[in-house]
């Protein structure tokens, strides 16, 4: 099977897994980080089938939407790479992109190093910033019935990867605990300088929020 076979078909793979998945990781999320990807890749020495493969399955299973179950992708992302006979080399290299790309409260030591999880890694933060990531934000917040602001509830910026998991608060919380952090974690240059306008976008767009909020405009 020559690349692009493989590419088309862990498209229709992914497009089925997650066919009834939450809006803000669903195909289109997939879809998303997937381009974001290739548009690094494409000034980085790596190998592409990696990171596109990395890329489309690193959330195929959302360890937050299997009871915080943690091993449900990297299986599903396996078994489905070892039905499609690629080789093991390549299918632990993305299994370690999976197991090493998420947030985690941001205090979680990655256990495994390569180009391509910097360039998945980064394309996936990309999509939690700016435009897409504010509407991902709130539209996480709806879907598990959280407050969008409460000024009493204050951001914890400093949480365990187990807190992090745990955590309920308000959505415009998520935006001091995580979004605007992002921008700082960067591994690539060209990640940096998307994120740079992003996270430009995100402070406007909180200024605007507050000033709202207290009826100032």
């Amino acid at each position: 099977m020559n690349n692009s076979e493989l590419i088309n078909k862990t498209i229709a793979f992914v497009k089925e897994k997650l066919n009834d998945a939450e809006g803000g990781h669903d195909w289109f999320h997939i879809e998303r980080v997937y381009k974001n990807a290739l548009l690094i890749a494409k000034d980085t020495d790596c190998d592409t089938t990696i990171v596109e493969l990395g890329a489309l399955l690193h959330d195929i299973a959302d360890s937050k939407f299997h009871d915080g179950d943690e091993t449900i992708g990297p299986k599903t992302a396996r078994a489905f790479l070892e039905s499609e006979n690629v080789s093991e080399d390549i299918i632990v290299h993305v299994i370690n992109i999976i197991e090493n790309i998420s947030f985690k409260g941001g205090n979680f030591e990655k256990k495994f190093a390569s180009v391509e999880l910097d360039i998945v890694q980064d394309a996936d933060r990309l999509d939690a910033i700016g435009a897409i990531g504010i509407a991902r934000a709130f539209n996480y917040g709806g879907f598990k019935n959280r407050a969008l602001y409460n000024p009493e509830i204050e951001p914890i910026t400093n949480m365990t990867k187990e807190e992090y998991k745990k955590n309920n608060a308000p959505t415009i919380n998520h935006f001091y605990e995580k979004l605007l952090l992002l921008k700082d974690k960067m591994n690539t240059e060209k990640g940096k300088e998307i994120a740079a306008e992003r996270h430009h976008f995100m402070e406007l767009f909180l200024a605007q929020f507050y000033a709202e909020w207290e009826g100032v405009k």
